[in-house]
């Protein structure tokens, strides 16, 4: 096995992947020095990895709103697959977002923001902790997996859910608030923003987010092996990204009923991520065991691993 044998056999797949997440204004530059030199690489590193349990290899993939982890994630499950026979399964922790109904509920009991699906609370925690029990007793049964309709803001109905039919080798979690660490008190105490300012006044919102990376979130985040971090250079290139991946959402469904967001409800919904991804900033790079540095230009610059 090499990297140039690997990137032979995977580079179409990889490639087409690429043009279909492309624009006629948005192209992806240095392809084939991002899988050679980072993720084929990468790949080696996990299945690697994968070969020291016995049990499926549940690994984490951090990184800010917009940072590229679905990128990511699909070009390593191609190489994964593909180049290695891994049997693969990768989920985002946003499709298991609350239901609507359930986050209006919340809202009422604890905070209004709570009906804004993301942050730490909004999240079923517990169907994330049931499908991992039911991966372990490997019973090849017929698994569904949510898929979050984010067109309506809510759970899709069950025939649209994913079906895993297979005991995966590696699972892949994927979300920007993977691994993320509760704040001190101190912290919690000064507004990191407008939002914040204006409409968290008493502090219970950001406390009961607080709260559940101390419990819940703790607990799934344990069970993960090893997590991989896309450090990104600051919040505001997080924003401009974030905008960009909106816009090529409202070009590529311009004849469909695709709610889309306006700049100015993408920002404002940044700012309910914004001080768990600040926090991220500072404590993912000392736990992650591989972090991935990105530049202003939305490319991977170099790759650290730790463990």
């Amino acid at each position: 096995m090499s990297k140039n044998n690997c990137f032979k056999h995977v580079a179409k797949k990889c490639f087409r992947y690429f043009k279909k997440q492309e624009t006629k204004k948005e192209k992806f530059k240095n392809k084939k020095k991002m899988l050679l030199n980072y993720l084929i690489p990468l790949s080696f590193w996990i299945n690697e990895k994968s070969n020291q349990y016995s049990n499926t290899y549940f690994l984490g993939l951090s990184g800010g709103q917009g940072a590229g982890k679905t990128t990511i994630t699909s070009l390593l499950n191609i190489i994964l697959t593909n180049y290695f026979k891994k049997k693969v399964c990768i989920f985002s922790i946003d499709d298991f977002y609350k239901t609507l109904n359930d986050r209006k509920k919340l809202s009422k009991k604890i905070h209004p923001l709570l009906k804004t699906r993301g942050v730490p609370g909004t999240h079923d925690i517990k169907f994330i902790i049931n499908y991992l029990k039911k991966i372990k007793l490997k019973k090849n049964k017929v698994i569904l997996l949510p898929i979050f309709d984010k067109s309506i803001d809510d759970r899709a109905i069950k025939s649209k859910w994913k079906k895993i039919n297979y005991i995966p080798d590696i699972i892949i979690l994927e979300g920007w608030c993977v691994g993320a660490k509760p704040q001190s008190n101190k912290l919690l105490n000064k507004a990191v923003n407008i939002l914040e300012k204006k409409e968290d006044l008493n502090f219970k919102w950001r406390n009961y987010v607080n709260k559940q990376l101390k419990n819940k979130y703790k607990y799934l985040f344990n069970k993960m092996n090893d997590i991989i971090y896309m450090k990104v250079p600051n919040f505001s290139s997080l924003q401009k990204w974030r905008l960009k991946q909106e816009n090529k959402l409202r070009l590529k469904n311009i004849k469909k009923k695709f709610k889309i967001m306006t700049n100015s409800e993408v920002l404002k919904f940044m700012m309910t991520y914004q001080r768990v991804t600040q926090q991220m900033f500072k404590d993912l790079p000392k736990i992650a065991s591989i972090v991935l540095n990105l530049n202003k230009n939305h490319q991977i610059k170099n790759i650290r691993y730790i463990k």
